[in-house]
Order: structure tokens, then sequence, then C-alpha cells
């Protein structure tokens, strides 16, 4: 009997101490969870309090759902008071950037909006700059390439070489022209410049809207030439020489705390790149060496292999 007491005894501890540090484990995984749930939804629902929202638009312009969704949500935010969008951009495609600059527009009926441009703010870099209203520079920033391209490759005298023949059925002689396979004919030239021209006409005038330029001001401006900072400055691209100080001081002239903090808004953990998940391709792209934040893609430069259609960007790669 003395041994089976015992053994009740026993199996009392022995399940009191399996209670106790299942009771552990279970606060350990839930402060897990609420940590990562904290970090994962922290960029969603924006700081728990008040502060500065920032926004970083680099590499090449795209059109960006999450970049897009991610403005409107700092916009509805009533945490955010003000707003700088850090641009370290060479361009890219002239759709991305009106859509990006048309959702910074909205924002900026809201909250009071500067733009900080970081090492590049060319082409539709430069488009989405001009949204703000208050754009600061550093003195050897590169600021500019107002213009419009597009570009496609001509190979057939490649085709003629491996012996490669194209043939084409299609309703109207302009259907999918120009092309690679094909010279390009002087009809088809006239109307893709017929087509950069209007754009460029609408990339003009943006700039004369939003910036103390005449459209002849701004005319001679767009002619695709780049400036420094300093440069940009003197003729009235940029308002101010400086950085996140001077942005800042800018937002304290227009009623925002001058003591707030800069919370940097970044993009949502559910992102992919190359079909992995968001986490796991930023993984790889910190263990690569490379930005976590910008995307494996980015880092690696093969985002540009989808430019296409209508272009504002400085110096494309080929």
């Amino acid at each position: 009997m003395s041994l089976r007491a015992d053994d009740l005894i026993d199996r009392r501890r022995l399940r009191r101490k399996l209670t106790f540090w299942r009771v552990v484990a279970f606060a350990v995984i839930a402060v897990a969870l609420f940590s990562t749930a904290r970090w994962i939804f922290a960029d969603q629902f924006g700081a728990a309090g008040n502060h500065i929202a920032q926004v970083r638009i680099e590499g090449t312009i795209l059109e960006d759902d999450e970049l897009l969704d991610r403005i409107k949500r700092i916009r509805e935010s009533n945490a955010a008071k003000g707003v700088i969008i850090t641009v370290d951009s060479p361009g890219g495609t002239t759709a991305g950037g009106e859509a990006i600059f048309d959702e910074i527009r909205l924002l900026a009926q809201e909250k009071p909006v500067v733009a900080q441009v970081g090492t590049l703010a060319a082409s539709a870099g430069y488009m989405v700059a001009s949204a703000a209203d208050h754009i600061v520079a550093r003195q050897s920033s590169i600021v500019g390439s107002i213009g419009v391209l597009m570009q496609y490759p001509d190979v057939t005298e490649l085709m003629d070489k491996v012996g490669v023949k194209l043939v084409a059925i299609k309703s109207s002689r302009l259907k999918a022209e120009p092309n690679p396979f094909t010279p390009t004919t002087e009809e088809e030239r006239a109307m893709i410049r017929a087509m950069i021209l209007d754009s460029y006409d609408w990339f003009v005038d943006l700039v004369a809207e939003r910036r103390p330029l005449s459209r002849e001001e701004a005319l001679r401006l767009a002619d695709g030439s780049i400036f420094t900072g300093r440069q940009a400055a003197e003729r009235k691209l940029v308002d101010a020489l400086g950085g996140e100080r001077e942005a800042r001081q800018w937002l304290a002239e227009k009623g925002v705390d001058a003591d707030l903090e800069v919370v940097e808004w970044k993009a949502q953990d559910s992102r992919t790149s190359l079909l992995l998940p968001g986490m796991a391709a930023r993984w790889l792209a910190g263990a690569l060496g490379f930005d976590p934040q910008g995307g494996l893609m980015r880092a690696l430069g093969t985002d540009r292999i989808f430019l296409d259609g209508l272009l504002s960007v400085w110096q494309p790669e080929k």
C-alpha cells in the first residue's frame, strides 16, 4: 500500500509540474503571437500615437497597388499628422508615376505633405515628388529629366541571319506596331511620336501646375536635362535644400508638432517576390546582402525587365 501511495504522490507532483509548464508554454506562445501580430500589422494600422508618417519611393516606379493602398491608409489615419515622401528613383512607367502622383495629391488634401529627394528624383521620380506641396533636395541630388520615351528592339537583321521569318495576319496595318520583328515604317513612327508628345504635353502641364513656373518656363526645363539640387532650386524645380531636418521644419511651419516621431510606413508582409512569401523573400534578400525592404526583384534589378509602354525614366538600362 505504501508503494501505491508513493506512486500517487509522484503522479500528483508530476501532474502539477506538467500543468505549470503548460501554463508557461502557453504564456510564451501568447507573447510571441502578440509580438508577431504587432510587428506584422504595425504598418496596416499605423503607429499607436500621433506621428509624422514617412513613405519611401525608391527604385523603378511601376504600378504598385500595395504602395497606393499604403498612401491611402496614411490619408485615413488619424495618428499621421504630416507626411514625408522620401524619393530616390530614376523614374519608370508613366502610368505608374501618374497613379502615385494622384494618390499623393489626395493625401495632400488631408495632411501636409513634403517630398525629400535623396540621391535621385528623375522623370517619373520627379513627377512623384512634384505631387507634394514642398520639395527638399540635397545640394548634390539629381533632379529633372522631364520627358517621355518609348523603346523597342529591332531584331530583323538577327532573324535574317538565323533564317527566321515572321508571318502575321492582322486586322489593320498599325495593329501591334511597332514590333521588333519587322522594320518600322514612317507611319508607325508618327503614331508613336504623337502618343509620346501627348504624354509629354501632359507632363509639362503637370510641372507648370505644381511648380511656380509658367508653361513656357516649364517647357524650357523639360528638354530631358538633369540638374543638381542647387541648380534645381535656382530653376524652381525644388523649394529648399537639405534633408529630413528641413522637411520636418516645413511641416512644423504647417502646424505639425515638431516633437513628433517620424515613423516609416513600410510595405505589408503579405507581399510576394519571385513566388516566395513576402517574409521569406525579404529574408533571402537580406541573406544575399540586399535591402530586405526593397524586394528581391528590385534588389537584383530584374523589375526593369517588365518596363513596357511609355516610360518616364532617366537612362533606362538596355
